[in-house]
């Protein structure tokens, strides 16, 4: 497996991480305990050692890292979140609840602490901005952290620009936590040349577009409804159907590359910035294998300008996010 630094910070991570949400949370059901064991050890043997969880995807996700862990815990980087601390309904919508005051972070920072089984985190993200804190505020929490040895790097999860300039000038930000895939490319632009200029990581999660792009659904798709993909109007049959096309040119350049939909999508990913780290998530060894391996396929300077103009094709309103 190939590294990459992340960002400013000395640390070295896996080009591909795992994002572990989907073993307690959004995806259905909680996944088997033992087996997502099995597939966390897995995924260190075969050379991934990034690994990144949140409280609110619930405390057996941290809890899960932390025994799986325990006992060779300098073999693995860990990012886990703070600022989310639950769910409140608000005009009969489900929002996030917010607090990154500077009491709650340490609060929530040592109650990871204990889950994970460690006295030190890798990254330590805000996952959501809190509006009623100053990013210059967090950042020196983030500071005063990171000089008592109890996180070694922290940064932001979709914050807006301006926010993440003020708080970078506090406390050198390490890494952006942001969505990025295919067909959901906002942060092209002014959010990547600032991660180029100030060298720092950009982790992409749901690499795939939540499984769109991995040429495993059919526009007949029915998720269950404790399946958040259920809503997700990319997974619409007309949205599907529509960009169809798209997803069999590149199901036809995994086959003459002798690769998965899947491992054409990241290996794209990958050749597009030497600071993007893909955290694809999975509960199966299988698709472990396949997403990792993605790192082994090279793709040519003409071949990504292929891809490219075919992506030009897609069409996904983005009200459908």
């Amino acid at each position: 497996m190939k590294m990459r630094k992340l960002g400013n910070s000395n640390i070295r991570v896996s080009e591909i991480g795992l994002g572990s949400m989907g073993m307690d949370h959004a995806y259905g059901p909680q996944a088997d305990r033992v087996e997502m064991k099995k597939l966390l050890e897995y995924a260190l043997d075969l050379g991934c050692n990034f690994f990144d969880t949140a409280p609110i995807y619930g405390e057996e996700n941290e809890k899960l890292l932390g025994t799986t862990f325990k006992n060779n815990r300098d073999e693995v980087i860990i990012a886990t979140k703070f600022g989310v601390t639950g769910l409140e309904v608000v005009n009969n919508t489900p929002q996030h609840k917010l607090d990154s005051k500077p009491l709650s972070i340490k609060r929530q920072l040592n109650e990871s602490l204990e889950r994970l089984q460690t006295d030190y985190i890798d990254l330590y993200l805000q996952h959501r901005i809190d509006p009623e804190i100053e990013p210059e505020e967090v950042a020196r929490t983030m500071n005063d952290l990171i000089q008592e040895g109890k996180i070694r790097a922290w940064g932001v999860s979709e914050a807006p620009l301006d926010y993440i300039k003020r708080a970078h000038k506090i406390c050198p930000i390490s890494a952006i936590e942001n969505q990025y895939s295919m067909i959901y490319r906002k942060s092209e632009g002014e959010l990547f040349e600032f991660c180029e200029k100030n060298n720092v990581a950009y982790i992409a999660y749901s690499p795939l577009g939540n499984g769109f792009l991995s040429g495993k659904y059919s526009s007949n798709i029915n998720f269950p409804t404790d399946d958040f993909r259920s809503t997700m109007g990319r997974f619409n049959s007309d949205v599907m159907t529509q960009n169809q096309v798209v997803l069999d040119e590149i199901k036809q350049i995994g086959e003459d590359k002798n690769a998965t939909p899947a491992q054409i999508v990241l290996s794209w990913e990958l050749h597009q910035k030497p600071f993007i780290i893909p955290i694809p998530g999975t509960t199966k060894i299988e698709r472990l294998k396949e997403n990792i391996k993605s790192n082994e396929v090279t793709l040519s300077s003409s071949e990504l300008k292929h891809i490219n103009q075919i992506l030009e094709q897609l069409d996904i309103d983005e009200t459908y996010f």
